[in-house]
């Protein structure tokens, strides 16, 4: 009785796997919708610190940076194997729980029939049908990979795209000042609006892809120097330093694209458990000082951009818009180890 009891649990903690391990691959790459899998975290944490283990040997920023642009493809192709291994250990479980042969016998029996080998065959109609399953279950985790692999670099291509072309109007490293004083110096201040309708669309397109595939966060640009997190920054500063320092007209559009940006920073930071307040009141605290605020100001009154009057009201705004996505843009830059960039404090500890 023992042994029957025994063998029963094995079944049903094998299906329980099988089926679970299919769960995360829908959930990680079908599920139009962000919704965060164990399974497909655990894989990219175990990655992850085996990264930052062989970062902390490198002194070196420019190797580090060289090694850690290897983890988000390795952590993606990683996950399929994964997914297999579990798929192979619940089958095994269902094999000896049915009685069809001893533990080592479901192992190569579970094994020769996820990769379709077929060395090893049984009886009747109830271990063929268990063995197609598994041969189709391994084939359609490998595909919905490969399938979405495009999908995945179509999304980067489109991210990196806007990051790119940044670069010519903030410099390298972004930077928020960059932008407003390149603006100025063109005589195009009037044309801020059309700057932030673009990255108001990009916000919404990473906020849809970054969670619905959330590998897409650490894949990092080309150019060292370049990340879609602190493009990011550099962009909502500058709409946030244009709304609340600049002598200018109002601009509805930068204060939509600066809530289109911490919407979007902060779901990404819901998939990854990144603490925020939801509800920041205006005068919480941010990572920004007084004194990085004054200097910008007065670097964009030196290159003859009109500044308010009032410099305290004007703090007082910028803060007010900064507290909206202070925490969720400084969480994401160290969960991707973001290049150093102005105003984004981040710990650089590996």
């Amino acid at each position: 009785m023992l042994e029957i009891g025994i063998r029963v649990a094995a079944l049903i903690l094998g299906v329980g796997i099988v089926l679970r391990t299919f769960l995360a691959a829908i959930t990680t790459f079908v599920l139009p919708r962000s919704s965060p899998d164990v399974l497909t975290r655990m894989v990219f944490l175990v990655v992850v610190r085996l990264f930052r283990l062989r970062a902390r040997t490198l002194r070196s920023p420019a190797a580090r940076e060289h090694l850690m642009a290897y983890y988000a493809p390795i952590g993606l192709l990683t996950l399929p194997f994964a997914w297999l291994t579990l798929v192979s250990i619940g089958y095994m479980l269902i094999y000896w729980g049915l009685g069809f042969g001893s533990l080592g016998d479901s192992f190569v029996l579970s094994g020769s029939s996820l990769v379709t080998l077929g060395i090893e065959r049984p009886a009747g109609l109830l271990g063929a049908g268990l063995v197609f399953s598994e041969a189709a279950l391994g084939l359609v985790l490998v595909a919905l990979l490969i399938g979405y692999l495009p999908t995945i670099y179509a999304a980067f291509s489109r991210r990196e795209a806007a990051v790119t072309l940044l670069e010519v109007r903030a410099g390298s490293p972004p930077e928020a000042v960059e932008i407003l004083a390149r603006y100025h110096r063109l005589g195009r201040l009037d044309r801020l609006g059309d700057q932030w309708a673009v990255w108001e669309t990009w916000f919404a397109d990473v906020e849809e892809s970054h969670t619905s595939l959330a590998a897409l966060v650490f894949f990092r640009s080309p150019v060292p120097e370049r990340s879609w997190v602190t493009a990011a920054g550099a962009v909502l500063d500058s709409a946030a330093l244009s709304l609340a320092a600049l002598d200018i007209p109002y601009e509805a559009q930068a204060a939509l694209t600066i809530r289109s940006g911490y919407v979007a920073l902060r779901r990404i930071a819901e998939v990854f458990r990144i603490p925020f307040d939801p509800n920041p009141k205006p005068d919480d605290p941010i990572s920004t000082t007084r004194q990085q605020f004054d200097e910008a100001c007065d670097r964009l009154q030196k290159q003859g951009l009109p500044i308010k009057a009032d410099r305290e009201r004007a703090w007082r705004d910028f803060a007010g818009w900064r507290v909206n996505y202070d925490a969720a843009l400084l969480g994401l830059a160290r969960l991707t180890l973001a290049p150093d960039a102005p105003w984004l404090v981040t710990d650089r500890r590996i």
